[in-house]
């Protein structure tokens, strides 16, 4: 900060105030789930929508063909690729989608002669390399849900055949356009903070998310998904990265598969919670509790339009499938807990722990500097000058990621339309050196060294 530089001021010109500030926003629309998305606050001048096909119809796959739907004069949804069947149905049902533009994969769409502007990649993680890398070969943009690759190799591939072809990749990092980190990555480098030494960052996942999507859900298993640093926390690396603004160096991680496990069975305790289990009324993770009696996290179930039916569907779900498994029984083998000490160049680091034991989500960050501090937790933070003792606050009310999901599509189709890379700020270019901090992370916490990252 120079020297001249009002402190005072500065504070006003980051559009906080000395007390508490709150951020305005744009208004709010709802997923499919009914969960609150957070609009953009920008509005684009196209010269037409951006044409899109979208490979993966579940959770993430509406979440951002949903911005068509809001916004029909930026995106428009022409296509879609799922092999669950009620899937494929109710996205094309709901995007208006031409019977010979439905496809049962991925494969089926690139068949066909290039009939899109851009291609939307949100299949299972083990599922991005193939399509991104034919979408690129055929000429389309694309917007990849994170992770790039569960591969080290995959990810370089699609960031070779990316910059070979010129072609717009944005990768889902979407912390990037939270306001919350927007801001605070502005208050550091405005200099108010002084020289940044160093971060803490904590990701508390929940414990029923945990148990959801990590012990009995898609990603129990790191060897046929992604590891659990890649898989959940490739957002947080990306963010400590992209605030820091300086290459990682070094990388040391901790953590393992604790409580979770066979061991730990109480007993009495069945295979399945449906059979019977002496002890599952008094289990904090009973499937009978969470999906059959409060009827949470169904949207996984893809639950028939007809409401007098879904209880017994939800039932039958929980006696056949991994979701009414007992969590201490389950193949699962992703750490509970995770540790990861960061050294970015010029000496300054970072400590990020993933916790599954948690009652509360939402991510909390620390960021300390030699002039004053800051502590947050995504809705709103306080900074404190060290020199005056005077606290500011900042607040915003938001949603599952931060308010940055619709804000990053606002930004890959202005990119698209514009055909300037550098109007994003997530692109493959940006993304890759996270997910390499990632791979080397899980390689220090296998091999217990700290690790060197090369780019």
């Amino acid at each position: 900060m120079p020297t001249n530089w009002n402190r005072r001021n500065a504070i006003k010109a980051l559009g906080l105030s000395l007390g508490s500030a709150a951020l305005p926003f744009a208004g709010w629309a709802t997923d499919e789930n009914k969960q609150r998305i957070l609009l953009p606050n920008k509005k684009l001048q196209l010269s037409k929508p951006v044409t899109a096909i979208t490979c993966g119809a579940g959770n993430r796959g509406n979440v951002y063909g949903g911005y068509s739907l809001k916004y029909p004069d930026q995106l428009d949804i022409i296509g879609v690729a799922e092999p669950i069947a009620i899937r494929n149905e109710r996205y094309a049902q709901k995007h208006n989608i031409a019977a010979e533009n439905r496809f049962n994969t991925w494969e089926d769409v690139f068949k066909r002669p290039k009939f899109a502007d851009a291609v939307i990649i949100t299949t299972p993680d083990n599922l991005h390399y193939g399509p991104c890398m034919k979408a690129l070969e055929m000429g389309y943009d694309v917007l990849l849900e994170k992770p790039i690759s569960p591969s080290e190799k995959e990810c370089r591939d699609i960031l070779a055949l990316a910059k070979k072809t010129g072609r717009i990749l944005a990768v889902c990092h979407v912390l990037r356009y939270a306001p919350y980190f927007v801001k605070l990555k502005e208050i550091m480098n405005s200099g108010v903070l002084g020289e940044i030494v160093s971060i803490q960052h904590l990701e508390p996942i929940e414990h029923l998310h945990m148990s959801h999507s990590y012990v009995r859900g898609n990603w129990h298993n790191s060897k046929q998904t992604t590891p659990i640093i890649l898989a959940k926390s490739c957002h947080d690396l990306d963010i400590l990265r992209w605030m820091v603004n300086k290459p990682c160096t070094h990388i040391q991680a901790f953590g393992s598969l604790q409580w979770f496990t066979q061991k730990n069975a109480p007993q009495g305790s069945t295979a399945r919670c449906t059979d019977g289990c002496a002890v599952e009324s008094k289990c904090p993770y009973s499937a009978l509790e969470i999906y059959y009696r409060k009827r949470q996290r169904n949207y996984v179930f893809d639950l028939p339009d007809d409401k007098d039916k879904q209880a017994a569907y939800v039932l039958e779900q929980l006696k056949t499938t991994n979701y009414g498994r007992c969590v201490y029984k389950m193949d699962n083998d992703q750490p509970d807990h995770y540790t990861t000490n960061i050294l970015f160049e010029g000496g300054v680091t970072t400590s990020f722990s993933m916790e599954a034991f948690t009652s509360y989500d939402g991510r909390r960050t620390r960021v300390m500097g030699g002039l004053g501090d800051i502590v947050g937790d995504m809705n709103s933070f306080v900074m404190t000058d060290f020199l005056t003792g005077k606290k500011t606050e900042w607040k915003q009310d938001t949603d599952g990621h931060g308010g940055g999901d619709w804000r990053l599509v606002t930004d890959w189709i202005n990119a698209i339309d514009k055909k300037d890379p550098s109007l994003l700020s997530s692109t493959i270019d940006a993304s890759i050196e996270s997910h390499v901090m990632g791979f080397m992370a899980e390689e220090s916490r296998k091999t217990k060294k700290v690790m060197e990252v090369k780019l």
